[in-house]
C-alpha cells in the first residue's frame, strides 16, 4: 500500500515525473524576478546576508540529494537556482 489514506491502494502507480518539472520550474521560475532586479540594480542592502548563506547551502544540498536520486527535474532547477544565489551572495559580501 502507497500514501497514507484509504484510496491509495487503488490507485494505480503513476509516473509522477512530470510534477517534479512542474514543480521545478515553478520554483525557479518565481526566484528569477527577485535575482535578475539584484543583478541589475547592484542592490543588496535588503538582502540578509545570513539568510542567503542559508538560502544558497540549502539549494546546494538539494542539488546533491538530487543526484543523489537521479532526479533530473530536481538537479536541472537547483543547478540554475544555486548559480543565480551564489551571484546575489556574492554581491552581497563583495558590495557590503
Amino acid at each position: 500500500m502507497r500514501g497514507g489514506g484509504p484510496g491509495w491502494a487503488i490507485l494505480p502507480a503513476m509516473d509522477l515525473t512530470w510534477a517534479g518539472y512542474v514543480a521545478a520550474t515553478l520554483t525557479t521560475l518565481a526566484f528569477v524576478p527577485q535575482a535578475v532586479k539584484t543583478l541589475r540594480t547592484r542592490d543588496t542592502r535588503s538582502i540578509s546576508l545570513y539568510m542567503y548563506v542559508v538560502f544558497t547551502t540549502g539549494v546546494a544540498f538539494w542539488l546533491v540529494y538530487g543526484i543523489y536520486l537521479h532526479s533530473w527535474p530536481m538537479i536541472i532547477a537547483n543547478i540554475v537556482t544555486l548559480g543565480l544565489a551564489s551571484m546575489i551572495l556574492y554581491m552581497k559580501v563583495r558590495w557590503r
